[in-house]
């Protein structure tokens, strides 16, 4: 292929909204992925017929930059109920989104998860946090998420049964150490829009960006062993130029390129089954209100995109915060002995599919790590980076900050 303008190391999401700006601006881009595949942490895997996610993921359509960057209705978006299933007390409590169910809403008020008193602070912070315009919220003085919503006067009750595994599923962080401003963005992007899979999984959306780029633009299997002055070396040997590189790897190993610390990283298990049924019959979030573990939330994705299994067969995905101690065969053990108390003995019979255990699923977001909110992207002559250890830890910060990289590179070619 012709003589790249810019290398971009890392096909994930950053670096491909990173290629995809460039190109669009007549810069040529040379993408160098060291899989066999598009997409980083966002991927899915097909087998026997399932679409298995690489960890449990879900689109929320409110994100600023997917609604500027992707076509949403050619991922043929499937949403989810909006609200969940809390376990607690040994039953399932519904919550739902006053605005979006309100009759089931109306059901739950004096039950369940939570005081009446909760409820309503739910909906002051609904209308706070969508009141402020996103600058100012994540530039708001920050504290851990669990200081937030004491401070906002809810209830131990409500934090440990509703926010903790929830957001706690979210941030990949179940003691809510995570900084306000994390918490008060996801906040805000829930509120203005739905919770979403694309109908041949989360994968679509890697593939389209990927999809949009010149012929040629992407490399696979091509690992690269170091970054130096607009040159990139692969570990085969082979070197590279260009008039600039943009290191769009996941946070470790850009830590590793450009010789900075690492970001503390959030790891997240994730085991499927193959269900005869599926333990709850909607396209709904169940989320572990009790904990007593090692399961933090469950879905069913065949439920929310039929696309996700075979016809007559079921999905099932139980997320695990965490990398627990001890192996595979254990875990899937824990796990289904928790599940048997939640849906009977049946849970036995499902068959295990597989189980990704991600080490580097989310940068850690704790007080500190947002401010600022975006962090610099130029990282010496000719040389930048991008990625969501740079932006909020979310699909939006990772394709934001790919945008930022590729202004900054085309600001200075210009100069």
């Amino acid at each position: 292929m012709p003589q790249p303008d810019v290398i971009v190391v890392g096909a994930g999401l950053a670096g491909l909204c990173c290629a995809r700006s460039l190109a669009r601006a007549g810069i040529a881009p040379l993408v160098l992925e060291a899989s066999d595949g598009v997409g980083g942490r966002v991927r899915t895997d097909e087998l026997q017929g399932f679409r298995l996610d690489r960890g449990f993921q879900i689109l929320l359509t409110a994100y600023p930059e997917c609604q500027a960057v992707l076509d949403y209705a050619a991922l043929d978006l499937r949403p989810f109920y909006p609200g969940a299933l809390v376990r607690a007390g040994g039953r399932f409590v519904r919550v739902a989104d006053p605005f979006r169910a309100p009759l089931d809403a109306l059901a739950s008020l004096f039950g369940g998860v939570g005081t009446l008193a909760d409820k309503a602070r739910v909906l002051a912070l609904r209308t706070d946090v969508r009141g402020a315009g996103l600058d100012a919220l994540l530039t708001r003085p920050e504290t851990t998420t669990s200081a937030a919503l004491q401070r906002r006067g809810f209830s131990p009750r409500m934090i440990d049964g509703f926010f903790r595994p929830f957001l706690g599923g979210i941030l990949l962080d179940l003691e809510l150490e995570a900084s306000s401003r994390a918490f008060e963005f996801v906040f805000r992007v829930l509120s203005l829009g739905e919770n979403v899979l694309p109908a041949a999984g989360m994968g679509a959306i890697p593939a389209q960006l990927a999809a949009a780029l010149p012929e040629g633009s992407v490399r696979l299997r091509a690992r690269v062993a170091s970054v130096g002055d607009r040159e990139v070396r692969l570990a085969d040997g082979e070197s590279l130029r260009a008039q600039a590189v943009v290191v769009a790897t996941d946070g470790p190993a850009a830590a590793a390129l450009l010789n900075v610390p690492a970001p503390e990283s959030r790891a997240a298990t994730c085991l499927y089954f193959e269900a005869p049924e599926p333990p709850v019959d909607e396209p709904v979030l169940v989320l572990d209100g009790e904990r007593r573990g090692p399961v933090t939330n469950l879905c069913v994705p065949s439920r929310v995109a039929p696309g996700y299994a075979p016809a007559g067969r079921q999905l099932v995905s139980a997320t695990v915060i965490g990398d627990p101690a001890g192996g595979d065969e254990q875990l899937e053990s824990a796990v289904r002995s928790q599940l048997e108390g939640w849906f009977g003995r049946s849970v036995q019979s499902w068959r295990h599919l597989r189980t990704y255990r991600i080490r580097h699923a989310q940068p850690g977001q704790r007080p500190g790590a947002l401010d600022p909110p975006q962090r610099p992207v130029r990282r010496g002559p000719g040389l930048y980076a991008a990625g969501d250890w740079l932006d909020t830890a979310s699909l939006h910060g990772a394709m934001l900050s790919g945008r930022r990289a590729a202004e900054a590179v085309l600001a200075d070619l210009r100069r």
